[in-house]
């Protein structure tokens, strides 16, 4: 063969070692040896070996939160795709870039029903950017730089890509080395700008609540200077509290999936709210219920980069089409406007905040004071990361975020995604403390990820709180079924045993005092560790009791 000629699966591994990627998470499947085989005494490329596909779904997407990249996920056809849905459906609705890689039955089988075979462009559809089959090798370049380019660009998210078996062992006359894809910005229109200055001008009581994916280093720190310059109170959208240092005085909060008492009255109160990045979902609106749509009666400015999304639900006073770092950045260097009418709001807000968030706002509360000693003890780069339960209402009620990527947990309110989470993270930044943080529940969804943690040698460490149920559900059922206990109960295995059985260190809390010691010797010994903190099963959410 000639020197310019590949073996298809060969050319899919140059070609994403080209796009800058250095990690593959996924679980092995025979519907495509010939990409293993081809990372086989690679340098510079890793397949991080998963136990299960959604994890490993879950894990790119953390990667590609890290590292501003596409998460890249390989997995088998059939059952692994199916599994691998639920990564991608968080990656869709967090707006993360994504490339998922499906093994699909050889070319001639298609549409027989062969063994493990979907159609993958009406399974996935409705949760990814761009869903697609590359059967004709020769243009595997040309669909793997779209693939990067469509999961980058605009409102990030997923892209699928299914690789025919028969195809991968094609072999290919290599094109022209690829260019390197790097995200478009996209500038926000002067007009507009304008038009948004002469807003906070004419505003009396403005808000600004960021949030969203694709943010960047530089983009939170020119938010930064945008608040501080024209002494704006900064709060921000569901799980996405890492946008600012929540010591910073501007800081005043996030909107949770419950009600935020000081923040919805704000809110409400607000006659100039300024959305920036947000796609002001059901959570952060309470139900669509704060602002209502279709037209708020809040003066509403929404800047998202991609057009479709502003005035889909609300109907925006001013549209700005741009990302956030661009936007931030044009904003971040403008004259002060007129920051002192604004500052006795401002501290006011902020004040509503601390004060919201002090242990001593709940009483009778046993978690409220370990999540807080949590927050001081880790360092202020610390990762932490969390699924879906009532366990997270404490860590997002009581922990400081004080470093960008701080926060990684999904607005879809998926269960399961601490660990694998952990996990990506832990492999992009080896550097920094990771912890998850997860529900009894939550952990049992994706607890075998434990394993490759250990089978990895990553550094972090998972708190799983106890209460031996579904514990949101369990509230939720008391709210319209009172007593009436029906589905929401469990039995658990000993999680200290558990961990240790996978080599990884393990402690039991059952007080603060008991958590300071397990947390101080997690970090000391390094490696994977597990803390299980034995809630109080009274204990619905912070302050709420079950009696």
């Amino acid at each position: 063969m000639p020197e310019t000629m590949r073996r298809a699966a060969d050319h899919l591994v140059d070609l994403l070692q080209a796009q800058g990627t250095s990690h593959i998470f996924g679980v092995p499947g025979e519907s495509y040896l010939p990409v293993l085989d081809a990372l086989h005494g690679r340098d510079g490329i890793s397949f991080v070996t998963c136990r299960q596909e959604g994890g490993a779904a879950m894990a790119a997407d953390a990667h590609a939160r890290m590292t501003g990249r596409p998460g890249i996920c390989m997995v088998t056809r059939g059952p692994g795709a199916t599994n691998a849905s639920a990564g991608v459906h968080v990656a869709y609705q967090d707006s993360t870039p994504m490339i998922l890689f499906i093994g699909q039955v050889a070319r001639d089988m298609i549409e027989r029903e062969a063994f493990q075979e979907i159609d993958y462009r009406r399974m996935f559809g409705q949760m990814a950017k761009w869903v697609t089959q590359i059967d004709d090798a020769s243009r595997m370049q040309e669909y793997i730089s779209r693939a990067y380019r469509v999961a980058m660009s605009g409102r990030p998210g997923p892209v699928v890509i299914a690789l025919p078996e028969d195809m991968l062992y094609d072999m290919v006359e290599v094109p022209p080395a690829p260019r390197r894809v790097v995200a478009p910005r996209y500038q926000p229109a002067p007009d507009a700008l304008e038009a948004l200055r002469g807003a906070i001008a004419k505003a009396e009581r403005p808000l600004v609540m960021a949030g969203g994916g694709n943010w960047t280093a530089e983009g939170i720190a020119a938010l930064q200077r945008f608040a501080e310059v024209q002494g704006l109170p900064i709060s921000v959208s569901l799980r996405c509290q890492a946008l600012m240092n929540n010591n910073h005085p501007n800081y005043v909060g996030h909107f949770a999936v419950g009600k935020t008492p000081y923040l919805a009255e704000a809110l409400e109160d607000t006659d100039l709210l300024i959305a920036i990045g947000p796609r002001l979902g059901e959570m952060t609106t309470l139900g669509y219920t704060n602002p209502e749509p279709p037209v708020p009666k809040q003066s509403l400015a929404h800047v998202f980069p991609a057009p479709e999304e502003p005035g889909r639900v609300y109907e925006p006073e001013i549209t700005l089409i741009a990302d956030t770092e661009s936007f931030c950045k044009a904003v971040a260097d403008w004259a002060p406007i007129a920051p002192e009418r604004f500052a006795d709001r401002r501290a006011s807000l902020r004040g509503s905040y601390e004060a919201f968030n002090a242990v001593s706002s709940v009483n009778n509360d046993m978690l409220a004071p370990i999540y807080k000693h949590l927050s001081e003890t880790v360092p202020d780069d610390a990762i932490m990361t969390n699924g879906a339960g009532n366990y997270a209402a404490w860590l997002h009620r009581f922990h400081r975020y004080r470093h960008p990527g701080g926060q990684l947990a999904p607005t879809s309110g998926s269960m399961g995604y601490g660990l694998p989470a952990a996990i990506g993270a832990a492999v992009a930044t080896p550097d920094r403390e990771v912890y998850a943080l997860a529900g009894d529940g939550c952990f049992m969804m994706t607890c075998q990820e434990l394993a490759t943690a250990v089978h990895h040698d990553l550094r972090l460490t998972v708190i799983v709180v106890n209460n031996a149920r579904y514990g949101t559900i369990r509230v939720h059922q008391e709210r319209e079924f009172p007593g009436r206990v029906s589905g929401t109960e469990m039995i658990n295995p000993d999680f200290v045993a558990f961990a240790k059985s996978f080599g990884a260190g393990a402690a039991r809390a059952e007080d603060l005092g008991s958590f300071k010691t397990a947390l101080a010797d997690a970090r000391a010994r390094g490696g994977v560790n597990l803390i299980e903190v034995v809630q109080d099963r009274a204990l619905l959410a912070p302050g709420r009791r079950l009696d």
